[in-house]
């Protein structure tokens, strides 16, 4: 059975996210390196258990967050295909059948046009990765450079985001600080409406809302 520790420490996991950092730096994204990666697994793994999904759930759901991203040092276009199919190469005779399979469409799944959900923990892994707007994300050190590309700047503007589950109200919601004399909130919405997009259609398939509020205003 595949567990998040044994994840955690597989060396060919660590190399091909280590890999994605380098690729991914090289190119000028924002990290997708561990940081990413933990945090994302992190969170996943809470909105499970926040919504009452059983431990190897929960489990799975962590393992999803922390491999979702590692197939893009091989291609960004593409990565989340290779990932999926990276995961079953280093698991396959390892993994229950079922658990693979969940994992596998999960991180497949996760950004992508034609994104739909047929399990709880692909809905998870999107409201996960979607949600990790903020400064710690800025690979780029210079400060005028920061200026010139528009997701350095709505990140590093970013001064706090959490993510939080309310069970009895049935919401997920997401609220940022942003620093506005660095970057409008307008353009948050530039780069981001289709990932809160992607966001609300998970929490609905999780029949639950999804908020988003900035600066304490309820904009979703």
């Amino acid at each position: 059975m595949i567990t998040f520790s044994k994840v955690k420490s597989n060396p060919h996991i660590l190399e091909y996210i280590a890999e994605t950092e380098k690729t991914l730096a090289a190119l000028l994204y924002t990290d997708h390196g561990l940081r990413h990666c933990n945090l994302v697994a992190d969170r996943a793994r809470n909105i499970a258990k926040e919504i009452g999904l059983s431990e190897r759930e929960q489990e799975l759901s962590a393992i999803a967050g922390f491999c979702h991203d590692m197939g893009n040092f091989l291609s960004r276009t593409n990565h989340h295909y290779l990932g999926s199919l990276l995961f079953q190469q280093i698991f396959l005779n390892e993994a229950d059948p079922n658990d693979a399979s969940v994992v596998m469409q999960a991180i497949s799944n996760h950004d992508k046009d034609e994104m739909s959900f047929t399990n709880a923990i692909a809905a998870i892994l999107v409201l996960a990765d979607k949600a990790d707007v903020n400064r710690s994300r800025v690979t780029v050190k210079d400060p005028e450079n920061l200026k010139t590309d528009i997701h350095d700047r709505v990140n590093f503007a970013t001064e706090d985001s959490k993510l939080r589950v309310d069970k009895n109200k049935k919401t997920i919601t997401l609220t940022l600080k942003i620093d506005t004399s660095f970057c409008p909130v307008m353009e948050y919405f530039e780069i981001f409406t289709e990932r809160m997009v992607f966001c609300r259609k998970a929490a609905e398939f999780l029949k639950y809302k999804f908020r988003l509020v900035i600066n304490k205003f309820e904009l979703l």
